[in-house]
């Protein structure tokens, strides 16, 4: 029903002409490239490259769930304006088909950012740590919170602005050139700070953290909530606080994107420090860029699992 109603809408949108644009998949070199992303890493990512040659929209903004979205008419009216869309793939955004399919732009192109990379598992029922909200048989989607995995993304999304603007094919590759330098020391630098903690171990709210958690070595040993439409049974949560208890787990990491109700649940039965922290940019202050978003993450669940 939900869907019926956004179409519907997008129907009288399209009858008031509200989704007018020039269908070429070219452009001069006068005019910035019209693009819509998925999600606020795409377009930090995107802009990063593209510069003042790119116009970016992302259709999430950083306090939003990326699986629970349900898109407006205004992004259909995004997507029929846009030359290229990006996203991450992977089933993690389930709803775009049907949003592309209904802005009816045949040259749109699609790009797939996360193509290439090397996948964790999605076997939730081996290992707590590979577990996703819904069951994506191809790996775990949230690939970017793994800066090599960023690397990939923004390649992907460099080749693609240098075939739709070849005029500043130049530029793209300087701007993604600096960008990496820039990444690369970032990594160093959190890299380092983390050499100072000695229990690096927490509980996960969903399964969004299993690429952080690789790159930085940390330790996930538990998951709250391993499926974005459902609760976890009032067992699996008795299991969670004795897992904590027995393991002495200092923090029960969550989302600014999720309820906190759970975490907080278990911290008051446990004593573990819910550590509030965002898969977006822009999810909480100081987060507006992915650099700032991976910056804020890592020092904020090395300094939470210090004082505990």
């Amino acid at each position: 029903m939900r869907w019926a109603r956004f179409v519907m809408q997008c129907c009288l949108i399209l009858s008031t002409g509200g989704l007018a644009g020039d269908p070429s998949w070219a452009v001069t070199s006068q005019e910035p490239v019209n693009i819509v992303v998925t999600i606020p890493v795409l377009k930090d990512l995107t802009e990063q490259v593209g510069g003042p040659y790119v116009r970016v929209t992302s259709l999430l903004k950083g306090y939003e769930n990326e699986h629970t979205y349900s898109p407006k008419p205004s992004d259909l009216v995004a997507v029929r304006n846009a030359q290229v869309l990006f996203e991450v793939g992977l089933g993690l955004e389930v709803w775009v088909a049907n949003l592309v399919k209904s802005a009816g732009r045949p040259s749109l192109i699609v790009v797939t950012t996360s193509k290439g990379i090397a996948l964790i598992s999605d076997d939730h029922d081996t290992d707590p740590v590979h577990q996703d909200t819904d069951h994506h048989a191809r790996g775990n989607p949230h690939v970017w919170m793994d800066p090599e995995n960023a690397v990939t993304m923004m390649r992907h999304i460099t080749e693609t602005l240098v075939q739709a603007d070849p005029g500043h094919a130049q530029a793209f590759r300087d701007n993604q050139a600096a960008y990496l330098k820039r990444l690369d020391q970032l990594r160093s630098e959190l890299t380092e700070r983390l050499r100072k903690v000695n229990d690096k171990r927490f509980i996960a709210h969903h399964p969004a953290w299993p690429y952080f958690a690789r790159r930085f070595g940390f330790e996930i040993v538990g998951v709250i909530q391993t499926q974005s439409a459902s609760e976890p049974s009032a067992m699996q949560i008795q299991q969670l606080i004795s897992t904590i208890k027995k393991q002495r787990v200092k923090a029960v990491v969550s989302e600014i994107q999720l309820s906190q109700r759970l975490p907080e649940l278990l911290a008051r039965e446990t004593g573990a420090h819910v550590v509030v922290l965002t898969t977006l940019p822009g999810g909480l202050p100081k987060t507006d860029t992915y650099l700032d978003m991976l910056r804020y993450n890592v020092l904020q669940l090395a300094n939470a699992l210090e004082a505990a």
